[in-house]
């Protein structure tokens, strides 16, 4: 059995120093994972402030709680959490969601498709995603995306790719986390 862990999402950080402090104090009381979520709102961005929070920190691991997935194009997520794994030297967490808020799809200009849509493009992403952080050059033609021959380098520490949370709700979901998932987060649940 996986031991249990307790992580914080922290939602806003007023500077560096803030969020270096806020990241020290999550760390001293004990947590295991400081995550940040990912909403077109005013939140610090998620990447970025990861490598910010490992940097300020000695073993507090850092996750996404969660991307949507449909604001980022998995070839860059994969390349981007290949490079915060380097850069926290193995302490990443990569949180991945379906995306449930249309207003942020209305203000980004996409299209908010049924949930089932979401998720069949979300399965894909995993597969990408997974492949590429493995240090395989893939080649992939799915319904949603296509990769023509591209490989992930620097590859992250962690071996063979950092735990992957996939987060939210609906059963299509939850078995596509029960299947592929290191860790599930649950959300909307009364």
């Amino acid at each position: 059995m996986k031991p249990f862990r307790f992580g914080v999402n922290l939602r806003q950080a007023t500077s560096r120093a803030d969020l270096a402090e806020k990241a020290r104090k999550i760390e001293a009381l004990g947590y295991d994972t400081l995550n940040f979520p990912d909403h077109l709102v005013d939140l610090i961005s998620p990447m970025p402030a990861l490598v910010s929070a490992a940097e300020a920190t000695k073993r507090l691991r850092v996750g996404t709680n969660v991307l949507n997935n449909d604001l980022r194009h998995p070839v860059l997520v994969a390349r981007e959490a290949a490079t915060v794994d380097l850069l926290t030297d193995g302490r990443l967490q990569l949180g991945l969601g379906a995306g449930s808020i249309k207003s942020e799809y209305d203000e980004a200009g996409l299209r908010f498709d049924a949930g089932k849509t979401r998720v069949e493009r979300l399965t894909e992403a995993v597969a990408i995603i997974k492949r590429l952080l493995s240090g395989e050059e893939i080649t992939f033609a799915g319904q949603h995306y296509c990769v023509a021959g591209h490989r992930v380098a620097p590859l992250p520490v962690q071996r063979p790719h950092p735990p992957l949370l996939i987060g939210g709700n609906g059963r299509q979901l939850l078995s596509l986390a029960a299947r592929e998932a290191d860790i599930v987060g649950l959300s909307g649940i009364t």
